[in-house]
């Protein structure tokens, strides 16, 4: 009867070691997609994320790279990572950071020649021109647009990291590098 116990305890604890957490959420387009991480899930969709408990599923060990030279197969073909990701996945992962990226950087420069054109105001041939009030009116702008700056800062530091970070992953799961430029 002891025995019997041990070998149950065991196979609970085997069981657990197998579970692992999904993050699935469907994106505009319709389409379903799955992550292991809730990083690599995209933010405007993470408060419509479905948080699910797989059974039995590992990772499959990381096979050796294919030796240079050999041929990928064609996104028709089917080919994926040893994880069995394909294209679609890895483009869906990176598409939502690469359009924050653009969208950051076009904001960045479109309020950073807004500081640089109230900027001018501050030459020192100016401040005879000026009144006091003016003065701490443009002081305050150019407060407000360096922390509209520093914002927009942020959020490109934000994609970039989030995009090394699949590259990462991408060349760990040996998907073709491509899929994520």
């Amino acid at each position: 009867m002891r025995r019997m116990i041990y070998i149950f305890v065991l196979l609970i604890f085997i069981s657990l070691v197998y579970a692992q957490t999904v993050y699935k959420w469907t994106d505009e387009k319709g389409v379903i997609h799955f992550s292991d991480d809730l990083d690599g899930v995209p933010p405007a969709y993470r408060d419509r994320v479905e948080v699910e408990k797989w059974e039995g599923i590992r990772k499959p060990e990381a096979s050796s790279p294919a030796p240079s030279g050999t041929p990928l197969r064609n996104r028709e073909e089917g080919t994926t990572d040893i994880y069995g990701q394909n294209q679609a996945y890895w483009e869906g992962r990176v598409r939502p950071w690469k359009e924050q990226l653009q969208e950051a950087t076009e904001n960045y420069e479109r309020v950073r020649g807004e500081y640089m054109k109230r900027a001018e105001g501050l030459d020192p041939s100016n401040f005879g021109k000026m009144s006091l009030t003016q003065y701490q009116m443009l002081s305050s702008t150019l407060k407000v647009l360096n922390g509209e700056m520093a914002t927009y800062q942020a959020q490109m530091d934000e994609a970039k990291r989030m995009l090394d970070k699949i590259a990462k992953e991408a060349e760990e799961a040996k998907a073709d590098p491509e899929w994520v430029r």
